[in-house]
C-alpha cells in the first residue's frame, strides 16, 4: 500500500542539499542540516511525524546512530515516548545485540543495549533517509529480536532507486518518508 506524502513535501525535499562525491566518488550524500538549521522547517518537518504517530499505539522510539537520533528523539519526547538508541558497533557501554548490514558504500554493524525493550513493545523506528534499506533492516531485526513489533519505519528521505524501501516492505514492514529522490 502506498502511502500519501504530505502536500509540503517539495517544500521539505528543496530544503536537502546535495553533496556530490561524498563520501567517496559517484554518491550523491543528500545532507539534511539545512532542514535542521532553520527552525520552521525543523518544526514542520517534526511536526510531519508527530501528527502522523500521535493517534497510534507506540510504546518507544529507536533512532537510529546518528541522524536518526535528531529526529527520533525530538518526536518520542513530543509524543511523551521513551527513546532507544540504535548505534554504531562499539559505542554502547552495556550489554548488547548486534546485527551487520550492507551499506550502499560498505557494511557496517549496529547494535542495541539487551534491555532495550520487552517483548510486546510497539516500536517505531527513525532515520533520516533509506538508501538500501540495510541500516533499517538490521535495526528492525535487533528490536525484534528483543521481542518487540517494529509498528513503522519512518524517514525524511527515500532514495528508491537504490532499493532499500523495497526490501523494507519485502520484510513486512511498513514505511513513510516524507519526500524521495527517484531520478535525481
Amino acid at each position: 500500500m502506498s502511502i500519501p506524502k504530505p502536500l509540503y513535501a517539495d517544500y521539505i525535499q528543496q530544503r536537502i542539499r546535495t553533496v556530490p562525491d561524498w563520501p567517496q566518488p559517484g554518491v550523491q550524500f543528500r545532507d539534511i542540516t539545512p532542514l535542521l538549521q532553520d527552525p520552521k522547517t525543523f518544526r514542520l518537518l517534526v511536526d510531519t511525524f508527530v501528527h502522523r504517530y500521535m493517534d497510534m499505539q507506540i510504546d518507544l522510539v529507536a533512532g537510529v546512530d546518528a541522524r536518526g537520533f535528531i529526529l527520533g528523539s525530538v518526536v518520542a519526547y513530543e509524543l511523551n515516548l521513551g527513546f532507544v538508541p540504535i548505534r554504531k558497533k562499539g559505542k554502547l557501554p552495556y550489554l548488547t545485540e548486534a546485527e551487520e548490514y550492507e551499506l550502499e558504500y560498505g557494511s557496517a554493524t549496529v547494535e542495541i543495549h539487551a534491555d532495550a525493550c520487552k517483548p510486546g513493545d510497539r516500536v517505531l523506528l527513525v532515520d533520516d533517509l533509506v538508501a538500501t534499506g540495510g541500516t533499517m533492516i538490521a535495526a528492525a531485526r535487533l528490536l525484534q529480536r528483543l521481542g518487540a513489533t517494529v509498528v513503522e519505519a519512518a524517514a525524511i528521505v527515500d532514495l528508491p532507486e537504490l532499493g532499500g524501501s523495497r526490501l523494507i516492505a519485502g520484510q513486512g514492514i511498513e514505511l513513510y518518508t516524507i519526500c524521495d529522490f527517484a531520478g535525481h
